[in-house]
């Protein structure tokens, strides 16, 4: 009972910032995200949902955040905030169709309860890995900062996700960058059943901020009007002068991390403490003890909410179960992109691979004024392979970024930039460094068009490839990680010219793209390359060299040990260079295949797993009675790629690819 009357009491504090309507307003907002847990509940038991996580407890800080924010202004909430749904006006049935998985909801069935987003309401949902929403955050403030609006952008986490290193990372970020993020961290004092002592060891999460140089505060998140009082202050300081907070909300838990997990790993005394603080309960109570809401207005609130509640759940009952075609499906997969052919004028230059992708990229950056490059020591140091020496005096610092080495978190800014309106470039230092960021490239950028509809504008630069020494770390070419993950494409030049005019079709695409640039070929292969602005399509091969007794189908660097082997032998062989992985032009290798009867895959990757199983496969489907030899694979060893160059040349397939040929004709 003391714990209520405190609780009780500390409302009064804050009682005289408003008007008694406004106070009513404030309960009512509460009121309906509770009323709807509670149905949610019962229609878990009956089946009628398939899982619920709840938030019972915790609606005064998903309803106070949200209205201290503007409507125009950026939320990413976790799947215990249901009062921001609620406070953004989102239509019930809407989300009762989401939690169905019908057609009314926002991610057709492809996705539950609150992995959604919605631009409509400004609401960007959450991944069942947590630590992603933080970094996407800081994507969409930084868009802001670059559009100069004085907006903020609230995240929440609860206290489990602040172990992770997206966490720490995303705080990193948005301090250096002084970018206007309010990190909300609900500390409910438990990550599912482990409890807040396991998990960490500072007395409070707000404590992690001073590591970062960062403003935090403790707040107490069951006090709807201390919630929403100070992040109005903090929302309107953030504004004026764009930084990020740190918050913590105390709080807790009153149900099971969901339904099926329970309780009982929570003591009797803790539930019936916290209880005593219910945020709803106690407002409840000092409204009523103000004489500002009365039994009978008490009574019609909830009976208008209840109203409501089960008009849109009838909506959505009736609504019929989601179909679809396979056909349907696939079109989902990614954004429409129609590509528009810039033909290349006669003035040519001859220049290296690497000055064909610094040239294309910079004239990307005067096409587009919204696109930004991202990436370690890309500014004045101008990258580690000088791909953007130059940029910053051209372009600033705004659009030409150094970051902290934290590929996870870039990414994911790039894909809050993207919601945001910005194209962006992050250059991965290595190709290998992306395993740093394999989380959001798999499960944001692939799967976040086809599960709520919204686009990934980024492309990822991967500089990749064995033939300099460089080791296990920063040799390996590892492209067969991403061709396999729906959603991605993947694109994979050995020529200048090729290079060039992709990546600014990459850049122009709107859909994700890793951008794979072999360093050994960086500065070894010259060709005559256009001195302007031009575009090559995605998912077309290039026949490089015509031939009748044979087909080498191959890119990147495979590209020019066929070239050589081919030449020096005076072989009469069919040379394909993919150019694109991921879409892939089938048709070209179809007919190359049929063309000669034998062909061979070859890729530099590990054969294992690799492309050239897929293109073995797609070869042997359709054009079996066309071949005169079972398809060749050639690639290299299943070890890690060794860094001495004799090791390094026994890796590799080169010096095994002629007899392989030879195996092949004379089979």
């Amino acid at each position: 009972m003391r714990s209520q009357l405190n609780a009780v009491n500390k409302l009064v504090y804050f009682q005289g910032k408003y008007s008694n309507s406004e106070l009513i307003d404030l309960y009512k907002s509460m009121l309906k995200p509770r009323l709807i847990e509670e149905k949610m509940l019962i229609l878990l038991r009956q089946g009628k949902i398939s899982k619920w996580f709840s938030g019972i407890g915790q609606e005064a800080i998903a309803v106070g955040v949200t209205k201290a924010l503007s409507f125009d202004e950026y939320i990413l909430p976790m799947h215990r905030n249901l009062g921001v749904f609620t406070e953004r006006n989102v239509p019930l049935h809407r989300l009762f169709s989401q939690w169905q998985g019908k057609k009314s909801g926002f991610t057709k069935g492809r996705d539950r309860s609150f992995h959604f987003g919605t631009q409509d309401y400004k609401i960007i949902g959450m991944i069942s890995h947590l630590g992603p929403q933080l970094g996407i955050a800081n994507g969409i403030s930084l868009a802001d900062v670059l559009k100069k609006q004085p907006k903020v952008c609230a995240v929440f986490s609860g206290e489990g996700g602040t172990s992770e290193g997206d966490f720490h990372e995303a705080l990193n970020v948005a301090s250096v960058w002084n970018l206007p993020v309010l990190f909300c961290v609900e500390n409910n004092g438990y990550g599912l059943s482990t409890p807040i002592n396991e998990q960490f060891k500072c007395v409070n999460i707000a404590d992690k901020g001073i590591g970062y140089g960062m403003e935090s505060y403790i707040i107490d998140g069951n006090n709807i009007l201390e919630v929403y009082s100070k992040i109005t202050d903090i929302a309107e300081s953030v504004r004026a002068n764009p930084r990020p907070i740190l918050i913590e909300f105390k709080t807790f838990r009153m149900r099971g991390h969901e339904e099926a997990s329970g309780t009982k790993y929570v003591p009797n005394e803790l539930i019936e403490q916290w209880a005593q603080r219910d945020p709803i309960d106690n407002y409840q109570h000092f409204l009523k003890g103000n004489k500002i809401l009365t039994d009978e207005l008490e009574v019609s609130i909830k009976e208008e909410i209840l109203f409501e509640i089960n008009d849109n759940l009838q909506i959505a009952f009736d609504e019929e179960q989601l179909k679809s075609t396979i056909e349907n499906e696939l079109s989902d997969v990614y954004q429409t992109f129609n590509f528009k052919e810039i033909k290349p004028l006669t003035k040519t230059s001859n220049i290296r691979l690497i000055d064909a992708i610094s040239q294309g990229l910079m004239q990307s950056m005067k096409r587009y004024d919204n696109l930004i490059i991202m990436g370690q020591d890309i500014a004045e140091y101008g990258g580690v392979f000088k791909i953007t020496d130059g940029f910053v005096a051209q372009f600033g610092k705004d659009r030409v970024r150094n970051t902290p080495i934290c590929e996870s978190s870039i990414i994911e800014a790039a894909f809050g930039l993207s919601i945001n309106g910005i194209k962006s470039v992050v250059e991965l230092q290595f190709a290998d460094f992306v395993s740093s960021g394999f989380n959001p490239v798999v499960n944001l950028l692939a799967k976040s068009y086809y599960r709520w509809g919204q686009n990934s504008d980024i492309v990822l630069r991967m500089p990749c490839g064995a033939g300099v020494g460089a080791g296990p770390f920063h040799s390996q070419t590892n492209e067969a990680w991403f061709t396999k993950t729906p959603g991605l494409k993947v694109v994979y030049p050995a020529f200048p010219y090729d290079a060039k005019g992709l990546l600014a079709t990459a850049i122009e695409d709107t859909n994700p793209v890793l951008f794979f640039e072999h360093k050994a070929l960086y500065r070894s292969i010259y060709q005559e390359v256009p001195e302007e602005y031009y575009t090559l399509p995605l998912g077309k091969a290039s026949t490089i060299k015509e031939g009748n007794d044979f087909t080498i189908i191959t890119y990147g660097a495979g590209v020019h040990w066929a070239i050589e082997i081919v030449e020096k032998n005076n072989l009469s062989a069919e040379i394909i260079d993919l150019r694109t992985l991921q879409p892939l032009d089938v048709e070209t290798i179809i007919k190359a295949s049929k063309k000669t009867g034998k062909v061979l895959v070859l890729q530099e990757d590990t054969l294992f797993g690799g492309i050239a199983s897929d293109i073995s496969a797609i070869i042997t489907e359709n054009c079996f009675k066309y071949l005169d030899a079972p398809v060749k694979r050639v690639g290299s060893i299943e070890t890690p790629i060794p860094f001495t160059k004799n090791l390094e040349n026994n890796y590799l397939p080169k010096d095994r690819l002629y007899n392989e040929i030879i195996n092949l004709l004379n089979y």
